[in-house]
């Protein structure tokens, strides 16, 4: 790209800056200013960049170089990855590690100033080394975790697409590869990757809250020209041609301002205020179009609340940090008091320079404990965790986007899910008709229409859709399309070829391309001989007088076309909304008749009715005839849209996934509670919920619709009322003839209800999901049919919209729980063995028999070891089988109580047998009185303590593998070789460190008896844990159960579009993967004070590109 920006190209005819001016205006001035500088957008599009509006560029290899040279490349620089050495830096920032090195250093300067012995050094000198190695460690696995995210996540934008025409065809393209001048086709749902202006709007509107906070929805036509990079599509379709790429772009040009600031992601951790204990669902989160209204500006803005398992860990950290707080001081106090006692008032000595050598150690010996106190190995363990079940879930068409919601579901006691896609194949199929005036079960008998009758319907049906939604053939297998942020889309997308089946294969299914409602309606075309594609050519978008595409309110779509007479409105959507606004009907041969309440009513009962009672969703065609559509006030969209004549109905087939009733038993075996919430009416749904398992017949649940949802869990004042919401919620299974709105009210009530207090999953595909996959626990986008606001709005995306993957999240996410359980119980045994080990030990022999470079080697090798051992078990079908652990149940069973107490009372009793008689029960020379002298000379005595204690936490990490009672703790472990090599290695760094390791970490080689004797001491673990296990855990108290409510935080108000209000989308990306790779470091801190979660950064960045239109009718998702 040359510096030489005001360069021109012989045939272009504007410059980048001219461009970039252009941008900065909206509205009437931004229209105003583009008549002023180039004409209109069809002059800018043709004249001045050079390409086509309905051919777009040519697509030109020098061409499309020459517009990156001229005009840059669509890309926006990632910031630059952190060093190590600042990861280094950063790592040295732990207060714990920094009392470690100014005590090592002091006692270097005093080991090498005032020791009488030579080797007075080493102590100090192995402190700083063995921190040296926690903050090399840690920088390394810092610098892994990042360069595997910053690998992922450039995985993912490789395969951004988004959909221009080049060449007279419609192409999806790498957004990268978009340059200024090509043609784009924007609909529903999308992200924009550019900046551009509108030459083709079919009631087009977008959310631009994201770069100028305005939360209404700005409609783009003559007067409002402009389209931003990063805003949404919210409603309608049309063409832009792009003006700005890259940088150069309005969202580009900011995070070029800001990329110089500090880390972004820490301006989220702002104090969140209290939320009151009422449901926060009030009538005026809905505007006058009943959508849900963006926060109100003087509202402050919340988080969503955090993990259930992140929240309870953080609770159990702070108490574990209070409780060796408190030891260590009492630790030091009683060392001090006693030296004191004993020197200075009992033998009467004077204070001599070597007695801070003595202080000193008594302030290392305390660290020490805070040091084991503190669960370092935790965090690491949530990481690894995380990170190799986020990796392993790929491969069952998890995406994960937040590493939280991983083990999250491991929580899940409710799933509200989708029922189009997500439990039917979404391959849908017109199988029944009512066409003038008769019902046809199957095919319709084409003799009996009239031309007139069949050109009316299918040209209905090919000009009132979306254009980009085509019937296409495949032939070694289904037509599959793929979310392109799909990393295993390469797997997935094989064998397909697109060309006409061969004759002697009659019976080829169709591969559909973009909303599979009209999909089948295209197909339904097809059985009259007839070619939609005809239609369309004779009459193009261009044509369109004027288009109402669907939305979630007007549950239709109509699109005006001119006739030679006037203009002709076709209308099709919901059949009871359709139906409703006709007051007339046609007939097979074309003669149109009245159509009374009564006739209407009685449709409704005999065919739509009946079509729905069979699982079938029905669609309702219509159309209207308008003599001077000059006169119509299209804004009055009532009137427009009303008097219609009915054509017909038609039902179609979504069948149910073979596969989707055993995932829905399996979810019920687990205990948890599968509701489908779905736009079909109540017969429908209510059959394919009997398909499906989640209902079944006299079984006492609600099939409820929207409306009837609203009407009672309102009181007398008509406010929602959380009371009445507790009663009814426990009994709902469906909730059909739904909105956005009522699906974020039955998840927020699920959430905030007192007798539930659910962790719910939600399923979305939509733009208008965004609210409800937000505010839940965690939530599911269709990879394949949902848009990119949905993505953008949730947490894990199912790259084949199947139900049986939510299955598998699941499996994992209980694994997850499991894995940190298990690691947990380890851990915990390990601290509280050595915290009270080193507390008698100060208290008794004036020194801690553990030394702190022991301590810091067991902190580093033991818990980074055992979290890679522990949290890298696979998942097992039994997972399933027990109930789900919720939002309030413990953290630490009674049984891993149990488990921890007995190990520990093992490990303590053989401990303090080997300091206080070791000499006795192994013929060894006592080293109690060199430990109290502080001599750094080391002994086998207490050589022996550090090796059994090691030798007895490598055993019992083979018994916290199981956390339920368990007996056979040795069961599958040949399944895992990562535990299996650790284990065997620990033993063999073990063995190294003993017989090496000398001063440094005051060890003696040890005689093969006592080798064996400390090897018995920890198999001996193994045999202690078959016997803890005969104890039964009901008849242990239930004050024994720690961590049951995690620490509570506020949930976020409503909002139609994604947390990211006043927030750049280009940056939202880098900012979450810092917060997420830092998750040790925002642990540690989470000890000192309860903030929010750096999971919010600023903004979003735009992903997962679309190839699916959702601008037309999708009346029953």
């Amino acid at each position: 790209m040359t510096s030489n920006t005001n360069e021109m190209d012989s045939d272009i005819r504007c410059t980048r800056e001219q461009l970039i001016t252009l941008m900065k205006v909206r509205g009437r001035e931004g229209a105003a200013k583009l008549g002023k500088m180039f004409g209109d957008a069809s002059a800018l599009t043709e004249d001045y960049l050079k390409s086509s509006i309905t051919e777009g560029l040519s697509g030109d290899p020098d061409d499309i170089a020459e517009r990156k040279r001229l005009f840059g490349v669509n890309v926006i620089p990632e910031p630059e990855a952190k060093s190590f050495l600042r990861l280094m830096w950063e790592a040295m920032q732990d207060l714990t590690l920094i009392i470690l090195m100014c005590s090592a250093a002091v006692s270097l300067i005093l080991g090498l100033t005032i020791e009488i012995e030579s080797n007075g050094w080493i102590e100090g000198v192995a402190i700083l080394v063995s921190v040296i190695v926690v903050v090399l460690v840690t920088a390394f696995n810092d610098y892994t975790k990042e360069k595997q995210f910053r690998g992922l996540k450039n995985r993912i934008k490789e395969e951004q697409k988004f959909a221009v025409i080049r060449g007279g065809t419609v192409q999806q393209i790498n957004i990268a590869e978009i340059v200024v001048g090509d043609v784009a086709q924007v609909k529903y749902g999308d992200l924009l990757p550019a900046d551009g202006v509108v030459i083709q709007s079919n009631d087009l509107k977008t959310d631009e809250s994201s770069l100028t906070g305005e939360s209404d929805l700005i409609k783009k036509g003559p007067n409002n020209l402009m389209l931003l990079s990063g805003t949404h599509v919210m409603e309608g379709s049309g063409k832009m041609i792009v003006t700005a790429v890259g940088v150069n772009s309005q969202s580009g040009i900011i995070f070029t301002l800001m990329s110089g600031k500090k880390d972004m992601a820490d301006d989220a951790h702002d104090d969140d205020d209290d939320e009151d204990e009422d449901l926060r669902i009030e009538d005026d989160t809905l505007s006058g179009n009943g959508e849900i209204d963006i926060e109100k500006p003087e509202k402050k803005k919340r988080l969503k609340e955090k993990s259930v398992l992140q929240g309870k860990l953080n609770k159990l950290a702070i108490l574990i940090g209070k409780v060796g707080l408190c030891i260590a001081v009492l630790s030091l106090l009683v060392l001090i008091v006693r030296f004191c006692i004993e020197t200075y008032a009992i033998g009467q000595l004077p204070w001599v320079p070597s007695h801070s050598r003595r202080f000193l150690g008594f302030v290392i010996i305390a660290i020490t404990v805070i040091v084991v106190a503190v669960p370092e190995g935790l965090p690491l363990a949530v990481t690894i965790s995380l990170a190799y079940s986020v990796k392993k879930m790929m491969l069952d068409n998890n995406l994960v986007r937040h590493l939280d919601a991983c083990e999250t579901m491991g929580n899940a006691t409710a799933i509200c899910s989708d029922k189009t896609g997500t439990l039917t194949t979404n391959r849908m199929t017109v199988v029944s008709s009512y066409l003038g005036k008769k019902l046809y079960p199957h095919d319709p008998v084409i003799n009996d229409l009239s031309s007139n009758y069949i050109e009316l319907l299918c040209e209905g049906i090919a000009t009132n859709s979306s254009y980009t939604s085509k019937i296409t053939v495949c032939i070694s297998s289904i037509l599959v399309f793929l979310l392109p942020g799909s990393i295993r889309s390469y797997n997935i997308l094989s064998n397909i070829l697109l060309k006409p089946p061969p004759p002697e294969n009659p019976d080829q299914l169709p591969g559909q391309v973009g909303n599979k409602t009209e999909c089948a309606l295209l197909g339904f075309v097809k059985k009259f001989d007839r070619n939609y594609d005809d239609y369309r050519k004779k009459i193009t978008e261009e044509n369109f007088l004027k288009v109402y595409t669907f939305n979630s309110v007007r549950k239709s779509m109509s699109t005006a076309i001119p006739k030679s007479t006037g203009c002709r409105i076709y209308t099709k959507g919901a059949s009871e909304i359709i139906l409703k606004k006709c007051s007339s009907i046609i007939n097979s041969d074309g003669a149109v008749h009245d159509f009374s309440s009564e006739e209407r009513d009685d449709l409704i009962r005999s065919v739509v009715e009946s079509m729905a009672s069979n699982g079938l969703r029905t669609i309702g065609l219509a159309y209207k005839d308008i003599d001077n559509y000059n006169l119509v006030n299209w804004e009055d969209e009532e009137s427009v849209i009303d008097d219609l004549t009915c054509i017909g109905v038609v039902g179609i087939e979504d069948p149910v996934r073979p596969e989707v009733p055993g995932a829905i038993k399996q979810c019920q075996s687990a205990g948890i509670v599968v509701r489908m919430v779905t736009g079909d009416n109540l017969k429908t749904a209510k059959s394919i919920a009997l398909k499906c398992g989640i209902i079944s017949e006299n079984d006492g649940f609600i099939v409820i619709e929207g409306k009837d949802f609203n009407r009672r869990i309102r009181d007398k004042h008509n406010k929602i009322s959380l009371n009445l919401m507790s009663k009814l919620l426990p009994k709902i299974r469906v909730l059909a003839r739904s909105s956005p709105e009522d699906k974020y009210t039955l998840v927020k009530g699920l959430i905030q209800s007192k007798n539930i207090q659910d962790v719910v999953a939600v399923t979305g595909d939509g733009t208008n999901d965004g609210p409800a996959l937000k505010v839940a626990d965690v939530g599911f986008a269709m990879g394949i049919a949902g848009t990119d606001v949905a993505k953008e709005a949730s947490d894990i995306i199912l790259t084949d919209d199947n139900f049986r993957s939510i299955v598998k999240a699941v499996m994992w996410g209980r694994n997850v729980y499991d894995s940190i359980s298990k690691f947990l119980q380890f851990q915990l045994t390990v601290n509280v063995t050595a915290v009270i080990t080193s507390f008698i030990g100060a208290a008794s022999i004036q020194a801690s028999p553990l030394k702190a470079v022991q301590l810091l080697w067991v902190n580093l090798i033991m818990d980074t070891f055992a979290s890679l051992a522990l949290a890298t078990e696979l998942p097992s079908p039994d997972l399933l089988n027990r109930k789900p652990y919720g939002r309030n149940k413990a953290l630490i069973s009674r049984t891993m109580t149990k488990n921890i107490v007995g190990h520990c009372l093992y490990q303590l009793t053989v401990l303090f047998l080997i300091i206080f008689y070791g000499e006795v029960l192994f013929d060894i020379k006592e080293g109690r009185a060199n430990e109290t002298a502080h001599s750094l000379v080391p002994t086998k005595h207490f050589t022996m303590v550090f090796n059994t204690f090691v030798q007895m936490q490598i055993f019992n990490e083979i018994n916290a593998r199981k956390i339920h009672g368990e007996r056979n703790v040795l069961q599958g472990i040949l399944k895992n070789p990562i535990f299996l090599i650790i284990f065997f290695g620990t033993i063999a760094v073990q063995v190294v460190l003993v017989e090496a390791g000398g001063i440094a970490f005051h060890c003696l080689p040890l005689d093969l008896d006592l080798w064996l004797w400390c090897i018995f001491f920890g198999a001996g673990e193994l045999v202690w844990g078959v016997m803890l296990s005969y104890i039964p855990s009901y008849k242990l108290p239930k004050s024994w159960r720690f961590g049951t409510k995690p620490v509570e935080y506020p949930i976020s108000e409503p909002d139609s579009v994604p947390d990211n209000r006043a927030r750049l989308l280009w940056v939202r990306g880098v900012s979450r993967l810092q917060a997420q790779i830092r998750v040790i470091n925002a642990f540690r801190s989470s000890l000192s004070e309860r903030r929010a979660s750096t999971h919010v950064a600023l903004g979003r960045r735009p992903t997962y590109g679309q190839i699916h239109t959702r601008d037309c009718v999708e009346s029953t998702v």
